[in-house]
């Protein structure tokens, strides 16, 4: 076959210059993958950038141009942004140089579907492609974010933009500065939301914290104690309202520095001390095969006893039922699938389809429930209630 020469693309975005020896902010997916960057001072000058390293998660990335005595942006305080307060943005929007656009801070602490580590500051300024990796300021002048994601269907702006707290991406640029990369926080938990249904359920006055899901074995979480259908209330002082605000504030604090946590651990409170380790890399699920036979109940539900080889699969040590088929019911109507693995109900891990069909038949009328399943390799707590 013949050689295939790729065509060379440019890609624009904008950033910002945070040090007069011309260290460089903008967005990890504004210069991803690029064989030279070119960066283009307000005064026209055009100066190669080197790329100091980046980071796909938080999707910041650090750059450097050799120069002396730049205009240097001045930092400000996210924390004291206010929801309803005016914003600036400036920006290269479809290639329009130094594009301002002004709006109001709709949100803050948003966390994104698939972004982990990041409190979004939420606006409505007018974003577009381009303005990637730009600063947002505050009415003193401040940046306190890098303009990051627009959020809509047609890939222009729709009346959503997301920007990084500028605190996030200087603690970020402080880690490629000087080790090349950036290490996390990690706790060893996966967590969700608590809903008013599982508030009831876990006898809270209402809603708030992170419902522990579940704990990796040999992580910084079961060292310190946590336990399956823990609430986290508390981080090192911060207080947890949504399960969103917790992976940002872990992810930020430093590898082996100790923390104290405040949870509710059915109905009490109790204060852990946890030493945060590194984020590993991610482990892939795998889906389960074959079924066995099963039994159906109360829930509607059909289950069945966990083969040796879907074990392995879904990385469930012990118990755990498989669930088969759904039936009209309660099962039905919160959400419980086939291919679900049932670990607990209420605080009863689900030894097999026996122990399972024992804890079913026991369960109170009119009370919340909560009922922990696995499903694509997450855990996640259900509630329902059982009218009859």
């Amino acid at each position: 076959g013949r050689g295939y020469v790729p065509k060379e693309t440019n890609s624009l975005g904008s950033g910002f210059v945070i040090s007069k020896d011309g260290y460089i902010l903008t967005n990890h997916h504004v210069v991803n993958n690029a064989s030279e960057i070119v960066v283009k001072l307000k005064d026209r000058r055009e100066l190669l950038a080197k790329l100091v390293g980046s980071d796909e998660s938080t999707d910041v990335a650090l750059l450097k141009v050799d120069a002396k005595d730049l205009p240097v942006v001045q930092i400000g305080a996210p924390a004291q942004l206010q929801v309803g307060e005016w914003v600036l943005a400036i920006g290269t929007p479809f290639g329009f140089e130094q594009s301002v656009t002004a709006g109001i801070v709709s949100a803050k602490g948003r966390s994104l579907p698939d972004g982990n580590y990041v409190p979004f500051i939420q606006t409505d300024v007018a974003i577009n492609p381009g303005n990637s990796g730009g600063p947002l300021f505050n009415m003193q002048g401040q940046v306190v974010g890098i303009n990051s994601q627009i959020y809509s269907r047609s890939g222009g702006y729709m009346g959503l933009s997301f920007a990084i707290p500028i605190d996030v991406a200087m603690n970020v640029a402080e880690q490629i500065k000087i080790k090349g990369k950036v290490s996390r926080g990690w706790l060893g938990v996966q967590i969700q939301d608590v809903t008013r249904q599982l508030a009831e359920s876990f006898g809270m006055d209402r809603p708030h914290g992170a419902l522990v899901a579940k704990v990796i074995p040999g992580g910084p979480a079961e060292k310190a104690g946590l336990q399956v259908g823990d609430i986290i209330v508390e981080f090192d002082g911060h207080v947890i309202e949504t399960s969103g605000e917790l992976p940002p504030i872990v992810g930020m604090t430093p590898v082996d520095e100790k923390a104290t946590l405040k949870i509710i651990r059915q109905g009490d409170k109790e204060d852990l001390s946890v030493k945060v380790g590194l984020l590993p890399a991610q482990a892939v699920q795998l889906a389960p095969s074959s079924m066995p036979e099963t039994t159906v109940n109360r829930l509607g539900l059909a289950v069945a006893d966990l083969t040796e080889e879907q074990r392995q699969q879904l990385q469930i040590e012990k118990n755990g039922v498989l669930v088969q088929k759904v039936g009209k019911g309660i099962a039905l109507d919160a959400g419980i699938q086939p291919g679900d693995v049932i670990l607990r109900v209420q605080n009863a891990p689900v030894k097999d389809v026996a122990d399972f069909n024992k804890i079913v038949a026991k369960l109170p009328v009119d009370k919340s429930i909560a009922m922990l399943i696995q499903r694509n390799g997450s855990p996640v707590f259900l509630a329902f209630k059982i009218d009859k």
